[in-house]
């Protein structure tokens, strides 16, 4: 009867133990994905900002006489197929991720070509509104880059979590999976440093 009570004893501490580490697990994981989550949240604020700030520049651009149509289509055009590509954070999957690091890379690219044109319009080079706007924009994509860096450091944390043995486990149980990461834009290694000298 004694060694009956000392194994069911045994068993239910065992049993005990086995559940506070899966809801130990758990509970870890879901606050990491949440962290994650957050922090996608906070990369597409940033490019939100960025996309705001750019709705501002062309207005003040547009206000320059003769300015190249072409060039402010482009932005426009890059500008609304980027604000209109957007991820749910419950759903990051790398095909979505790649989708709206294109849009954003579009933008970056009509953006770019833009700033090289206002080269040739002293006015707007002396325009107040734009210098402004411009510096604006370069502290945004300051910012852009710190919010990814973060969101990809939270998601390393969580894929470390569920990844490790015996975590992996229950991982698949709970249905916990990978999350993609934020990655270079193919050929950026080769980007120019594009520099705005308006002086």
């Amino acid at each position: 009867m004694k060694k009956g009570l000392i194994v069911l004893i045994v068993l239910g501490v065992i049993a005990f133990g086995l559940y506070n580490w899966a809801v130990g697990f758990n509970n870890t994981a879901v606050e990491l994905e949440a962290n994650a989550k957050t922090a996608w949240s906070n990369v597409e604020s940033a490019y939100q900002r960025r996309n705001d700030l750019i709705g501002n520049l062309v207005k003040t651009v547009q206000g320059a006489a003769d300015f190249e149509r072409g060039t402010l289509t482009d932005v426009i055009e890059a500008r609304a197929k980027a604000t209109s590509t957007s991820i749910d954070a419950n759903n990051l999957t790398p095909e979505k991720m790649a989708a709206f690091q294109q849009a954003q890379s579009g933008l970056t690219g009509a953006l770019s070509k833009l700033m090289v044109v206002v080269e040739r319009y002293p006015e707007l080079k002396a325009n107040q509104n734009f210098l402004e706007l411009q510096a604006q924009l370069e502290g945004t994509e300051n910012r852009i880059n710190v919010e990814r860096n973060k969101f990809n450091e939270t998601v390393n944390i969580y894929d470390i979590h569920i990844s490790k043995f015996p975590g992996s486990f229950l991982a698949g149980i709970f249905g916990f999976e990978d999350m993609a990461r934020y990655k270079a834009d193919a050929g950026s290694e080769n980007a120019p440093d594009v520099e705005f000298d308006f002086n």
